[in-house]
């Protein structure tokens, strides 16, 4: 099996196209930050410039795995469901379930390989790039030269490697097992998160206004709760289709076809509701603690500047992960629909109308992401601005959160309309063909 698994991706790779970029990036930004820690292990560098190149490894390295995983985890998951067909026929050719997933897992570790040795110079020059913008902002000092090390290499190919084997078997579970099944084991992770996040959040209030960790407890309270809801994805998705009512074709056509593709766009609301989540509460609570520290005349310490670059890091990460990782998913799972799309034409609808129908199914999943990726941040902000500046809500919300949903909305509807625009120039009986 692990022979076919190589066979298939050396005569399809455009199949593991997404797969193969989401692992390109994540071993990327794997490397370039623990990197830091081969560079913070040098023999000439400095206590203070050691502990920021650690910290900014250890939390921004913290994040790229976890981002690795639902990048990667997304990607597969929508490659198997457009397999299905293909591995229950090899199911009834002979095929054991061991043979099956050790192919599956064997053709995500291949593409996983050459991610990840496709990334070592990005990552190299990522490095260096960071070390340079620690040293402009005098956090490390300027005779520190930057390292790429065993730590980068091994944590690159390790992370990226489990990721990827572990989103294999967790996207074949998801098609090969029932959906309630699936349902019921998912259910306790996400709860777990979501109280986790709930006494993070909440702890905020046992510190004080000055204390250097005040935002820690409600950025982590913000990300815990988005890992829950993003987690029960497909149940919030159905929950508001359940009591969402769109009026016209276009509209009922949308909510249908939702309801139908859940489980397969569960991927995609995770990525949104993680976005949402972690960049409003972030660039928020930084503003908040900005605008607070100028307001009082102090002068930022070391440690409040290492914070400081590293939540703008973190956010631009996660930014262009997410953004990547839309583009993948939506890219995948709307070109997997030319036969859908050639039925509708057939059946009468003008290209007007199926383009219709999509806008209306990504504006839909949009606000889904947004709403609870809102709420998850909301939960971190508040406590925090109520410690912080004895508000409830921030004046800075606004413009973070307005400019945070027009990157995810452009990410999600654009990608969508362009997509099923290509799809929409193959002729309809021949796309019906094709997928028959």
């Amino acid at each position: 099996m692990l022979v076919l698994a190589l066979r298939s991706v050396r005569q399809r790779p455009g199949r593991f196209l997404a797969t193969l970029l989401s692992a390109f990036l994540g071993a990327a930004i794997v490397m370039a930050f623990n990197s830091l820690h081969d560079t913070a292990g040098a023999p000439d560098v400095g206590a203070v410039s050691s502990e920021t190149l650690r910290t900014a490894a250890g939390v921004v390295g913290g994040y790229g795995t976890l981002l690795v995983f639902f990048a990667v985890a997304s990607a597969l998951t929508v490659n198997v469901r457009q397999r299905a067909a293909e591995l229950e026929l090899l199911r009834c050719s002979g095929a054991t379930p061991g043979q099956i997933r050790r192919m599956v897992v064997g053709e995500a570790v291949a593409v996983a390989l050459v991610g990840t040795a496709a990334a070592v110079l990005p990552a190299l020059l990522g490095g260096r790039l960071l070390v340079a913008l620690f040293q402009d902002t005098g956090q490390v000092a300027a005779s520190v030269d930057h390292s790429f090390g065993p730590v980068a290499l091994s944590s690159g190919v390790g992370v990226t490697l489990v990721a990827s084997a572990g989103a294999a078997l967790l996207a074949l579970r998801r098609v090969t097992r029932g959906r309630r099944r699936t349902a019921r084991r998912r259910s306790w992770p996400a709860w777990a998160a979501l109280a986790a996040g709930a006494v993070a959040a909440s702890s905020t209030f046992a510190f004080s206004a000055t204390d250097e960790m005040l935002m820690a407890f409600p950025a982590q309270g913000a990300i815990l709760l988005s890992v829950g809801f993003a987690l029960m994805a497909p149940r919030l998705l159905n929950g508001v289709l359940g009591r969402l009512a769109l009026g016209g074709a276009s509209g009922w056509l949308a909510v249908r076809n939702l309801r139908r593709r859940a489980g397969e766009l569960s991927g995609i609301l995770m990525a949104l509701i993680l976005f949402t989540a972690v960049s409003t509460a972030t660039l928020t609570m930084q503003a908040v603690e900005s605008d607070e520290v100028a307001a009082s005349g102090m002068v930022k310490s070391v440690d409040a500047k290492n914070l400081e670059t590293l939540n703008y890091t973190v956010v631009g990460i996660i930014v262009v992960f997410v953004c990547v990782m839309l583009v993948n998913s939506l890219y995948a799972a709307t070109t997997y629909r030319g036969r859908e799309f050639g039925q509708q034409r057939l059946a009468g609808a003008t290209p007007g109308q199926v383009l219709g129908v999509v806008g209306v199914e990504a504006l839909v999943l949009t606000v889904v992401g947004l709403l609870f990726g809102t709420l998850a941040a909301l939960a971190g902000i508040v406590p925090f601005t109520v410690v912080r500046s004895d508000a409830v809500l921030p004046g800075q919300l606004a413009g973070v959160w307005a400019a945070v949903a027009t990157v995810g909305a452009a990410a999600t509807v654009g990608t969508s309309l362009f997509t099923t625009r290509r799809v929409l120039r193959t002729p309809a009986v021949r796309a019906v063909g094709a997928g028959a």
